[in-house]
């Protein structure tokens, strides 16, 4: 499909030239045409996760698609849609998500900056424009409120659906939260609303652990300023929680979360260390009940999932505002980055693009 003339031709984005490097701030050219499956979309807000952290850190090893746009959660409009897309159409509110949906896996696209290509996954959301493929943008009402949408596309969806699909969270369970960020907290509502009888997060930041207070969490522990670990053991005795989840990566964090769950207890882990990073298990409680397992953005389904949990959340009257710590325009996103480095922000970050 061709451009129209009245569609942007230009893009202001994020743009990851080197690791280690903050992201430069520029404006790309858009492809001449859409392709077969693609969707274009104007992003109203983008999510910041801590996967794009790692991307820019290389903590999985050299990246050979440099330069590329980053960002995979966000909200916005369609625009213009290519060749056999059926399940957007312009104008409609759409969750932009990393996790593959309904629709087509279009050829993800490229752009120019500088007179260089500039590489694109199947989604980004760093870019005010963005091509992205159809199985990467789910419809919502016209009215959602785009702010909170863009959770949808990964903080709400992985949380809840590591609760739902992974951690399979029974009535009146015990569960520990290691690590509150935005996922964590998530992952702690989710918790809540499931009906576990105590949900205990745990972080190193204190204005975390308040909005994971708020959030459902019954106990909290400052990792930074007691030992986790013995608090975990007086809480829970010689039974050990029933469900560990763990947002860090730390391969420590992980073998000790094995190590203090029950002996039928479930491990899930959400954080991924670093490459050449490992950890070490004693594996004989595997074989008696006990449970490892990872997972993969929660295992969510979007087109079934975000309808399903925004349904969830506004008959409880949950509003994800409170999980939103800072919003800035697309040059501010090297300081959001900063903050969330630090621990400065407690929840989600969010690049706000003008009209």
């Amino acid at each position: 499909m061709t451009r129209s003339a009245s569609l942007p031709t230009r893009s202001v984005c994020a743009i990851l030239v080197q690791q280690g490097r903050a992201l430069e701030v520029g404006e790309v050219d858009l492809p001449d045409a859409l392709g077969v499956g693609q969707v274009l979309v104007r992003l109203a807000y983008s999510g910041i996760c801590g996967s794009q952290l790692g991307e820019i850190d290389g903590v999985k090893g050299p990246d050979r698609w440099l330069p590329h746009l980053l960002g995979h959660e966000g909200a916005g409009e369609v625009l213009a849609i290519g060749a056999g897309v059926k399940f957007v159409t312009p104008g409609d509110s759409v969750v932009l998500h990393w996790r593959p949906s309904r629709g087509i896996e279009a050829t993800p696209a490229s752009y120019r900056w500088n007179g260089a290509i500039v590489n694109a996954g199947w989604v980004t959301t760093f870019n005010q424009f963005a091509v992205v493929s159809e199985n990467r943008v789910t419809a919502v009402p016209r009215d959602t409120d785009l702010k909170t949408a863009a959770l949808y596309g990964c903080a709400v969806t992985t949380g809840f659906g590591v609760i739902d699909n992974r951690a399979r969270v029974r009535l009146g369970d015990t569960v520990v939260v290691f690590g509150s960020g935005g996922i964590g907290l998530n992952i702690v509502q989710a918790a809540a609303l499931a009906g576990a009888a105590d949900v205990v997060a745990v972080d190193r930041f204190e204005h975390r652990l308040e909005l994971a207070r708020q959030c459902g969490a019954t106990q909290t522990i400052n990792a930074a300023r007691q030992d986790a670990w013995a608090r975990l053991r007086a809480i829970f005795s010689d039974v050990g929680p029933d469900v560990f989840i763990d947002n860090t990566g730390d391969p420590v964090v992980i073998a000790q979360g094995y190590d203090i769950v029950s002996p039928s207890g479930r491990v899930v882990l959400v954080g991924v260390p670093a490459k050449g990073r490992a950890t070490s298990l004693h594996t004989l409680a595997l074989h008696f009940g006990k449970t490892l397992v990872g997972t993969q953005g929660g295992e969510a389904l979007p087109h079934q999932d975000i309808p399903r949990y925004m349904g969830l959340l506004r008959k409880r009257g949950i509003d994800l505002e409170s999980l939103v710590s800072d919003v800035a325009d697309i040059t501010g996103i090297n300081r959001l980055i900063d903050r969330m480095r630090t621990g400065t922000t407690a929840g989600r970050c969010l690049v706000e693009f003008g009209r």
